[in-house]
Order: structure tokens, then C-alpha cells, then sequence
């Protein structure tokens, strides 16, 4: 089978699909794979028979259905699927009902979580639509810029709940902190806007860092992105929450059980695909960036008509004193409100073209409308004299004050929770695609190199809403037992990317290097020191604990990367292990065909696409098969008819192994590859004639990114042809030594198992390969 997602490394270190239950490309052969594969198929055709005698000894025509057929392709308003009938229903002559291709079920049961699935996540995509599934500049912004653009609803008070600890004296110094803040905002924006420029196809944190800086650099910088979208996601909706509680204090206690039921929510929305998520998240944040303007607008005009004076903050008992230590916390807690200006960076891909080019004007929209709320939120701040209260945010007070408690205040206050229990949705954009990245350099478990049905990444996404789910009940949903975590994570990428852009602009030196040099350079520093501030501030707050899960992070996926290379070592085809058979091998031609039943001529008609029978015809077939029911009873060896099909992924260690082993039984073998598309399947059969063409071959097209259904579609319609026929599934399988590797590989062989068991008939076996 073609490169399937969530299995071990090929023979150039990639997972070998066959082995998993995923579509992934079919790598280019180098010229030494080429050497070694024509090396084996000489050794092959020296023991073997010829192609010839291989084909003609096949009880069935190979080249019999499709998958899908092109009757069944039919169009829906969502998309496509794909009508599949279950066993019971196919056996019956019964109608079809509908299974969506890539969902891999069978059977009754299987269709009807089919149908709930669809109903909840929509049909499946066609592997082609990706280039549908884009996002333009207007639905883009909300998407990316929900998390950077709602962190000015706790940015500011996070900042403010430093400062008010000394009192008076202290909050003098949230205008000039918020100034050091919105130049950072600026330079990192800018740099980010150098990101873009030189990594056109996508360049988050760990791509540059891993490109500029080695892989370790890489490796700490996605540790820290994927804690910071994990914190993401549990911040935005504690702070969604907390202004719910704020305008409705009644549901104060249940603030937990409706953060839990937005992650859910997040994770139907998101697994439905990145178009319908952008549809949908959209309004709140176009809703929230009018709502702080418009509060904003009006604290203004109020101001104005006292001649901008400030109203005296109200009195609090100072704890400590206004030193350098106090104003670097604020400095540190202010500039979570900088939380997700990576995103644009590291989803250019997902924007439409020119990706770049709209990429770039999304993210000086971005750094213009946060610089202008978060400044504008400060202002009304220092104006108003609003200070941290419990039970009411920051937010909340401004509102009050400039609308009172009519519509505009609920609308402000509505607009806020919506846009902070969905700005997480940034997060789900950027966490499955950096766990892609890693999956695809063999640091993270191949499963999260799958795409879903809905073109999203689907295990990367329920990874994150499981682990933002933990933290969030682990912490009770409290935003100030959250933000210590958040700052060290995002700047700790953040201090890691442009550092490798500065090594990048001097190792290019394209043109205006010098200027982006300095641009990235001031980024990387100013970033580096929010870095460290926070780790040294809020390390006994929960810092310590971010800077614990990054250092673990890198244990682990190192291990995990070694691993990786192991069987991918191990699998790589070398002279010196050679799998052909033991001995000559010649198929036993007919043995396995009862009399009157040998296999149509090449250019005949296949027995299923032949004309309907006439009435006499179909009498005789029925009692041919009632004959074969009674046969099936029999245990005499003689009564078996045997057909071997070889699950093929690539032509690797194991593989070769499997075809050696069904070789052996000189029964007919037939070798199966299951390819997500024409250019893969030429690719694979250009590798398989390499080798020498030695067995039959048939490829089987899945365009929508499945191995289980069109396996299973394929087996039976062989079934059907030979009903008589004992059809032996064989495929390779990896086993390691210790059940933590097990976690790493994700067997193909119990799924198949479980979605041919009501076919009678068929027996699946495995050949195993020790690692």
C-alpha cells in the first residue's frame, strides 16, 4: 500500500503504510534503492517462475472493480460520498446505504455511526479539495488573529494586576510599560512580516529554528509553540468564561463544565475542516474588534469633555515596593497580550494565493488592529482609573462606564466571550500542523501525519483538546493560575525563530539583508528578554513547570526519532538480507480452480461486469453456488482453493519478506498496493517493474486517503467472483521489543481483521519482522 500515515520508516526513513491504515505519497527511489531493487528482483527471477506462468495461474481477474465505482461517485451538497454496501445487504440484494469513503467502516453498525459522523463532521473530501479548503484575507484575520486580537481583553489587566501591588506608585508605570509592549508588538510583527518573505510555503518557529539553528534549536522551539497553543486554548477560554460570570455572576460556579463544553465544541468545529471553521468563527472576532472600538470611541469622547483628565484610581494597600523586579513581571504579563503573532507565519499554506503575498497583508492587519486596541484599552485604563476586581474583569468596568448596563454593555460583554472561547481556534490551526511537521521528521508518532476526512488533521486535533481539557479542569479555569505558564512558551519560540532568522538573513544575503537582518535581530532580542524575565519572575508561579514539560518534550521526541531511524535501518533493503524464497518456487497453475472455473482469457469480459444472465443461466449459477455453500462445509484438504493477496506499502525488508513467504505456498499470489493517486500509483509500479514484475500487481486508487475501505472493497468483490475460493490476506507486520514503541505504530492488521470478519471465506494473516 501506498505510504500510509502512523507507520514505520521506509527504506528513506519514511513510515511504510502498508503496516498502518493511512494514505501518505510514495517516496522517490535514490539511485542506490534502485541498485539494490534490481539486485532482488535478480535473485527473485532465479529462483521464481516466470511473470507468466504467475498471471495465468490467478483463479480470478484482477483488474475487476474499482473504488470507488463511478456510479457511486455521487454529489452532495458538501462534498462527495461514496455509497458502500454493507456484507448482509450486498449478500441479500439489497440497496446500498451510505458509508463515507475513508470513514473505514463495515457492517450495520459501522454504517450507522457512518451516518451520525457525517451528520456531525460532513462528508469526506476528496484529496483534491485541498486546494478548495483555503482561506481568503477577510475570513483569515478572525482565524489567525482571534488569539493575538482577544488577548487585549486580559493582556491589559494582566499587566494592571502586577502594577496595582504597589499601589498607587505602581500603577504610574502601565503607560510606559504598555509603550515597551506595542514596540515589541511592532518589531515582532515586522519580523515576522521578514518570516513570511523568506519562507514563502510556511515558516513557523521550529521550521526556522530547525533550518538555522540545528535540529535541538527546532526541537525546543516546537516544544515551546505547542505548550503555548495547549495554554492557548485553556486561557482564552477561562477568560471567556470569566466575562460570562462577569455579566451573568449566577453561573460563577459552573465555569468549568461550560469551559469543557466549548473544547468540545471547538473540536466538532474544527474537525469539520479550516473552511468551515473560518465560516464560523468569524463574526465574534469582527463583532469584538467593533465592540473595543466602540468602547474605546465613547471612553474617549467622555474624556474629552473633561479635558482628558484622569479619574483617580481607588486606593489599595500596597504589598510591595516599585522596583526593576515589580515593572519586568508587569513587562513579562503584559506581553501575553502578544500570544499568537506566529500564526500568520505558520499557516501561509492555508491561505489562497498568492499564500505569501495575502499572508503578509493579513499580518500587518493584524499587528495594526492589536497595537490599536491593546494602546487604546490602556488609555481608557489610565483614564478611567479602572483597576483589577474580583469577580469583575477589567473589561467589564470600562464597559460599564461608557455604556452603562444597556445593550451596547451586553453586546461588548457577549462579543468578548465569544471572541476569547473561540480565539482557541487559532490554536487548532497551528498545533496539528507543527505535529504534523514533527511527525513527518520522525519525532512525533506517525498517526498525527493523517489527514481526516475533512482535509484537517484530525489525531493533532483531538491531542489538543484533550491536553487544553487537563489543564483547564487541572487549574479550575483560573486565567491568573494560567498566565505564569504562557509567556515563557511563546517567547521562548518566538526569541528561537528570529534568532534563526538573523542566521539566515547573514547566510543568504538576498536583497535588503542588512535591513531584515536588523528588524529579525531586534525581535530576537527583545523577545529573549520577555523570555527571561519570565523565567526568572513567575518561576515559583508555574514557570518552572513550562520550562519542565520542554525539557521533556525534547527527551521524548529524540527517543522517539531514534526509534524511528532503528527500523528504518532495519527495513532498508541491503544485499547482505536478500528476502526471496528458499527454494524454486513454480505456482501449482489450476490447482486451486475447480473444473470449468479457470480464469477468463486476458480481454475477456470479468465475470461482474459481464451481460445479466439469461433465466436459465441464472438458475444453473444459483445452484453453482448453493454446491458451493455445501462445499464450505467439507474439511477435506482437497476441497480448498486457495488465492494469497499481499498488502504492499513498498518495496522494503518486510515486504519482501511477505511476497517471499506467499511465494512459498506456490498457491497464486496477487500483490496489492492501495495508492491515494495516479501520480503515486505510477510511481510505485515504475519501483515494482524495477524489481522485476515478478507477481501480478493491481493498484487500487483511493482518493479519499483510506486503506481499510478500499481493501475490504476490492477482497470482496474477489469473493464474489470465487465464491468457492479461500482467500489468504497477507501483510507485513513491525514488532518491536518494548510496548512503548508499540504506541509508535498503529497496526493495519486487526482493523482488516475486524471489516472482512463477515465475509466467509476469507483468512488474514500477518508475517512478522522483528525490530
Amino acid at each position: 500500500m501506498s505510504g500510509t500515515r502512523g507507520q514505520d520508516p521506509g527504506a528513506d526513513g519514511r513510515e511504510q503504510p502498508g503496516l498502518s491504515g493511512s494514505l501518505v505519497s510514495v517516496p522517490e527511489l535514490s539511485e542506490e534503492q534502485s541498485t539494490l531493487l534490481r539486485l532482488v528482483g535478480r535473485e527473485w527471477g532465479r529462483v521464481s517462475a516466470a511473470p507468466a506462468a504467475w498471471r495465468h495461474a490467478l483463479p480470478v481477474d484482477p483488474d475487476a472493480g474499482r473504488f470507488p465505482e463511478p456510479a457511486q461517485i455521487v454529489p452532495a451538497r458538501f462534498g462527495r460520498f461514496v455509497p458502500v454496501a454493507p456484507f448482509a445487504s450486498r449478500a441479500a440484494g439489497s440497496g446500498a446505504h451510505d458509508v463515507e469513503v475513508g470513514w473505514e467502516e463495515a457492517g450495520g453498525a459501522g454504517g450507522t455511526r457512518s451516518r451520525i459522523r457525517r451528520a456531525v463532521l460532513g462528508a469526506p473530501l476528496r484529496s483534491s479539495a485541498v486546494a478548495r479548503e483555503r482561506m481568503r484575507k477577510l475570513v483569515a484575520l478572525p482565524v489567525l488573529s482571534a488569539d493575538a486580537l482577544s488577548s487585549v481583553a486580559y493582556g491589559p489587566e494582566a499587566l494592571l494586576a502586577v502594577l496595582v501591588l504597589a499601589g498607587a506608585p505602581g500603577l504610574r508605570y502601565s503607560v510606559p510599560v504598555a509603550l515597551a509592549i506595542v514596540f515589541l508588538m511592532l518589531a515582532v510583527g515586522v519580523s515576522y512580516r521578514q518570516t513570511i518573505r523568506a519562507y514563502p510555503q510556511g515558516g513557523g518557529s521550529y521550521i526556522v529554528a530547525t533550518d538555522n539553528l540545528g535540529r535541538v534549536p527546532g526541537l525546543v522551539a516546537a516544544a515551546g509553540l505547542m505548550t503555548d497553543y495547549i495554554l492557548t486554548v485553556a486561557v482564552s477560554i477561562s477568560s471567556g468564561t470569566a466575562a460570562v460570570t462577569s455579566a451573568l455572576p449566577g453561573l460563577a460556579g459552573d465555569a468549568v463544565p461550560i469551559g469543557v463544553l466549548v473544547i468540545a465544541l471547538l473540536l466538532a468545529g474544527n474537525l469539520r475542516g479550516v473552511r468551515q471553521a473560518g465560516a464560523l468563527f468569524a463574526a465574534p472576532t469582527y463583532a469584538f474588534v467593533i465592540a473595543i472600538a466602540a468602547l474605546i470611541g465613547f471612553g474617549l469622547y467622555h474624556a474629552a469633555g473633561r479635558g482628558f483628565s484622569a479619574v483617580p484610581a481607588p486606593p489599595h494597600h500596597a504589598v510591595e515596593g516599585v522596583g526593576l523586579l515589580l515593572v519586568m513581571r508587569a513587562f513579562a504579563s503584559g506581553s501575553t497580550a502578544m500570544t499568537g503573532i506566529e500564526a500568520i507565519s505558520n499557516a501561509v499554506p492555508a491561505f489562497k494565493p498568492v499564500a505569501w503575498r495575502n499572508a503578509r497583508t493579513t499580518l500587518s492587519w493584524m499587528i495594526g488592529l492589536l497595537v490599536a486596541l491593546f494602546a487604546g484599552t490602556v488609555a481608557m485604563v489610565h483614564l478611567e482609573g479602572v483597576v483589577p476586581e474580583p469577580g469583575e474583569t477589567v473589561l467589564s468596568q470600562l464597559a460599564h462606564r461608557s455604556f452603562g448596563s444597556g445593550g451596547m454593555y451586553v453586546f461588548t460583554q457577549a462579543a468578548t466571550a465569544l471572541v476569547l472561547l473561540l480565539a482557541a481556534n487559532t490554536a487548532y490551526n497551528d498545533f496539528p500542523r507543527v505535529l504534523f511537521l514533527l511527525a513527518r521528521d520522525h519525532h512525533a508518532p506517525r498517526v498525527f501525519l493523517r489527514l481526516g476526512d475533512r482535509l484537517a488533521f484530525s489525531n493533532g486535533v483531538i491531542l489538543l483538546s484533550v491536553a487544553a481539557a487537563v489543564v483547564y479542569v487541572a487549574f479550575d479555569g483560573r486565567t491568573d493560575s494560567l498566565i505564569p505558564l504562557y509567556a515563557v512558551g511563546v517567547f521562548l519560540a518566538f526569541t528561537l525563530s528570529q534568532s534563526g532568522m538573523v542566521v539566515h538573513w547573514w547566510r543568504s544575503r538576498s536583497r535588503h539583508w542588512r535591513k531584515s537582518l536588523c528588524f529579525n535581530a531586534t525581535g530576537a532580542l527583545l523577545s529573549a528578554v520577555v523570555f527571561v524575565t519570565a523565567g526568572i519572575t513567575k518561576f515559583t508561579e508555574g514557570a518552572w513547570l513550562a520550562l519542565v514539560t520542554v525539557a521533556l518534550f525534547l527527551l521524548v521526541t529524540t527517543r522517539i526519532r531514534r526509534h524511528y531511524e532503528a527500523v528504518a535501518e532495519a527495513l532498508r533493503l541491503h544485499p547482505q538480507a536478500i528476502e526471496v524464497p528458499s527454494r524454486t518456487i513454480t505456482p501449482r497453475s489450476g490447482s486451486s480452480l475447480p473444473a470449468g472455473q479457470n480464469r477468463p482469457p486476458g480481454g475477456a469480459e470479468p465475470p461482474d461486469r459481464a451481460e445479466p444472465p439469461s433465466g436459465a443461466a441464472r438458475e444453473g449459477r444459483e445452484q453453482e453456488h448453493r454446491e458451493q455453500e455445501d462445499r464450505e462445509s467439507e474439511d477435506s484438504p482437497e476441497s480448498i482453493s486457495h488465492l494469497s493477496v499481499v498488502l504492499i506499502d513498498a518495496l522494503h525488508q518486510a515486504s519482501m519478506r511477505a511476497l517471499a513467504y506467499a511465494a512459498s505456498l506456490q498457491q497464486p499470489v496477487l500483490a496489492l498496493h492501495v495508492s491515494p493517486g495516479d501520480e503515486d500509483a505510477e510511481r510505485f509500479r515504475e519501483a515494482w517493474l524495477l524489481w522485476g514484475d515478478h507477481l501480478p500487481l493491481r493498484i487500487v486508487i483511493s482518493p479519499y486517503r483510506a486503506t481499510v475501505t478500499p481493501l475490504v472493497g476490492y477482497i470482496e468483490s474477489l469473493h464474489h467472483q470465487r465464491p468457492d475460493l479461500t482467500i489468504t490476506v497477507i501483510l507485513p507486520e513491525i514488532v518491536v521489543r518494548h510496548w512503548r514503541h508499540r504506541l509508535l505504530h498503529s497496526p493495519l492488521g486487526g482493523r482488516l481483521r475486524r471489516a472482512l470478519r463477515p465475509l466467509p471465506k476469507i483468512v488474514v494473516t500477518t508475517v512478522p519482522f522483528h525490530i
